[in-house]
């Protein structure tokens, strides 16, 4: 996969949970872990938007793209 999630990352960084961060944005545990771990095909627009706003970052701090 050329796109690497690094949700992971910035959840550390701000010292948030996941079970934290899916109750403020309003999705499952579950499906935030599914992101996490870059098993989605893709991710809606206004997902990202609550993510970066509850962590205060930029879309590009939470994907990464690995040439192969």
């Amino acid at each position: 996969m050329a796109i690497v999630v690094r949700l992971d990352v910035m959840l550390a960084r701000r010292k948030m949970s996941s079970r934290d961060l899916a109750a403020q944005i309003g999705i499952t545990e579950a499906n935030l872990s599914l992101l996490k771990r870059g098993h989605v095909k893709g991710i809606r627009f206004e997902t990202l938007e609550k993510i970066c706003e509850a962590l205060a970052c930029q879309p590009g701090d939470l994907l990464e793209y690995e040439a192969q």
